[in-house]
C-alpha cells in the first residue's frame, strides 16, 4: 500500500518526486507513519525572535527533545518548531513563549556548525556522515519509502529529516 504525500514547498516536492515518496494528494506531516494530515491542519506562524514563518510541531515531538520534559508545564496552545539556522529559538508558543537551544537534549543540525550535529534522527546520522557517507541518503530514502523511520517524533520539527541533508 503505497502512502500519497504531499509537500508544502516546491523545491521540497520535486525532490521527493524523484524520490518516488511523493504524490499530490497530502501534505507529509509525519512523513514516516500512516498518518498524513490535511494541509489545512498545519499552522504557521512568525517566530518572536528572527521573524522567519515557522511550522506548528506536536506536544508529542515537543516532549522528546524538551531536556527534563517533566519540569516543563506546556500551556493549552499550538507551538510552532523555528528552523532558522541561526535562531536561538527551537520551539515558541502562540503567546510567545519561547524554548530556546539551551533547554533541548537534542544538537540540532541545521542549528548547528559542527559536523557531528544530528541531521537525521531517525538512524543517527550527523552532517559529517551526510557530506562524506557512501550511500547514506540513499539508505535513508529506503527505510522511509518503507516506513522505517520515526521522524514525527526523533525529528525536533517532527517533519521529515530528508529535507535537512546537504544539496550536492
Amino acid at each position: 500500500m503505497k502512502i500519497k504525500l504531499r509537500l508544502k514547498h516546491v523545491v521540497g516536492r520535486k525532490r521527493f518526486q524523484k524520490m518516488g515518496i511523493f504524490s499530490r494528494d497530502k501534505i507529509m506531516t509525519e512523513c514516516c507513519s500512516s498518518k498524513c494530515e490535511d494541509k489545512q491542519n498545519i499552522a504557521k506562524q512568525n517566530c518572536p525572535v528572527c521573524g522567519h514563518k515557522c511550522l506548528s510541531v506536536t506536544e508529542k515531538t515537543m516532549l522528546h527533545h524538551i531536556n527534563k520534559p517533566w519540569m516543563y508545564t506546556l500551556a493549552d496552545q499550538q507551538y510552532y518548531y523555528c528552523s532558522t539556522e541561526n535562531c536561538d529559538a527551537i520551539y515558541f508558543a502562540e503567546n510567545a513563549e519561547i524554548i530556546t537551544k539551551s533547554e533541548i537534549r537534542t544538537r540540532i543540525g541545521i542549528k548547528e556548525q559542527s559536523g557531528d550535529a544530528l541531521i537525521c534522527f531517525c538512524f543517527g546520522i550527523n552532517k559529517e556522515e551526510a557530506i562524506s557517507g557512501k550511500n547514506v541518503k540513499e539508505f535513508v530514502i529506503q527505510q522511509t519509502k518503507a516506513s522505517m523511520c520515526s521522524c514525527d517524533t526523533a525529528n525536533p520539527s517532527g517533519r521529515c529529516c530528508l529535507k535537512d541533508f546537504p544539496k550536492f
